[in-house]
């Protein structure tokens, strides 16, 4: 019986994070399925309501149906709800949960936190836990507040769920919208595309969700005394204004040069901030040049911070291996940040993350391609909005078969777990084997 007991198998955390997201998505895929949850009163097919939940709960913003023209009011909330469990985290919100009723948290449990919320030690997260909830209530509630007598103004007492809606939107980085029309469907925000208040609203409640919650805790913290900051903070804040500036100064320069100043300004810093993982577009994605679809995709890819609301690669593990050949073009055997040396480790998962991205971008491409016959370019746009859990779409996506939509299912899911927790999932009890194999040197580049 003993020998029994010790056996027995306990899920570990990265096994809880991936089915913990696996289950409110096919919860949410059954909620949305009843004839309440759509404004005509059918019931919507299974893989419609099961795409829209995966884009919810892995906060991406790809549908197959327009939100606002489809779904009822009671579906759209349905929507709401999981993009708040995806953006906060399955573990987080549980969390909460518990302690709001005034429940212990276990050292288990406290475990799986850390791993959700990208935290590096134990010690602390339970307070840290505490403060996320009320950073994520207080940045939704003034960004809903700044938003609603626009919203109100054009649509009456209706604007006071859409300024609710698109501030949790907004700050999950999931990229929904309610500004579509049967006769316009899948707008996003282009009605306000020189509206400032939308504009900037939105933007800064995607940065600020964006850039992480150990991040925020750490400039309440250290205030304004940037030298006390983490590392990692640092490598945040500084690759973070790289990410929106260049890009904002691209499509400022090159694409934009038709509108007027203020509407050019306007779009081009949008176009900067939405592509990092919240999927809302002001401007005609068709409309912009072969470049800078290139760019978006770059940044699709790259994503928000670790321990945010944001997917992607993360602004973290680019500046990792930008720092790592920075090393070797100087010859410099660690890799140096801000005065400080980081792990070798980091520079492998960087490596392993950036492969794993690459060949789930440009396989998943290469199918859809195959299967629909749409060119290769248009499909990576697609695939890159998938995997980086961003949303934004050159209008193929409704159009997919029911192959292509797994595709982006399966991209959506491993975007927001990320790879390396699938891959820890399935490998929970490696094998600890400390020799080594007989080495030999290999000539590479």
């Amino acid at each position: 019986m003993a020998e029994k007991i010790h056996k027995k198998r306990h899920l570990t955390t990265f096994q809880v994070i991936i089915l913990g997201f696996a289950s409110v998505i096919f919860a949410g895929a059954l909620l949305l399925m009843l004839p309440i949850s759509s404004k005509s009163g059918v019931v919507t097919p299974f893989m419609e309501a099961l795409f829209t939940s995966a884009s919810a709960v892995c906060v991406t913003g790809l549908i197959v149906q327009d939100t606002a023209s489809y779904w009822s009011e009671f579906g759209q909330a349905v929507i709401l709800v999981l993009i708040q469990i995806g953006g906060m985290g399955v573990v987080t919100v549980a969390a909460s949960i518990a302690l709001i009723s005034g429940k212990k948290i276990s050292l288990m449990q406290r475990s799986t936190m850390q791993e959700a919320i990208a935290v590096p030690k134990v010690g602390g997260i339970v307070r840290l836990t505490g403060f996320v909830i009320k950073a994520v209530l207080v940045f939704e509630l003034l960004g809903a507040l700044v938003m609603m007598p626009v919203f109100c103004k054009d649509y009456g007492a209706k604007g006071v769920w859409m300024a609710v809606f698109h501030s949790i939107s907004a700050f999950c980085n999931a990229g929904f919208d309610l500004l579509g029309t049967p006769e316009a469907r899948f707008v996003s925000l282009t009605p306000y595309v020189d509206h400032p208040v939308i504009n900037i609203t939105i933007s800064l409640l995607i940065i600020i969700g964006g850039i992480g919650f150990l991040t925020w805790d750490d400039i309440r913290t250290n205030r304004h005394h940037f030298k006390r900051y983490r590392m990692q903070t640092k490598i945040i804040l500084v690759s973070t204004i790289i990410l929106l500036l260049f890009p904002a100064i691209y499509f400022y320069l090159g694409e934009f040069t038709e509108l007027p100043t203020g509407k050019r300004v306007l779009s081009s810093l949008f176009q900067s901030v939405a592509p990092r993982t919240a999927g809302f577009n002001t401007m005609d994605l068709t409309a912009v040049s072969g470049a800078g679809q290139g760019i978006i995709i770059i940044l699709m890819m790259i994503g928000g911070s670790p321990g945010s609301t944001a997917g992607g690669m993360k602004t973290t593990t680019v500046a990792v291996l930008f720092a790592n050949a920075a090393a070797v073009f100087r010859r410099k055997e660690d890799v140096q940040f801000f005065g400080r040396r980081t792990d070798g480790k980091a520079v492998k998962s960087a490596a392993t993350i950036l492969i794993m991205y690459l060949t789930l971008f440009i396989g998943g491409g290469l199918v859809i391609s195959i299967v629909e016959g749409i060119p290769l370019g248009s499909c990576l746009f697609e695939t890159a909005s998938a995997v980086g859990t961003v949303g934004l779409t050159l209008g193929i996506t409704p159009s997919l078969g029911l192959v292509s939509q797994v595709i982006l299912i399966i991209l959506m899911f491993l975007g927001r777990v990320g790879g390396l927790t699938l891959i820890y999932a399935a490998l929970s009890e490696p094998s600890r084997n400390f020799s080594k194999m007989p080495q030999e040197n290999i000539t590479v580049g």
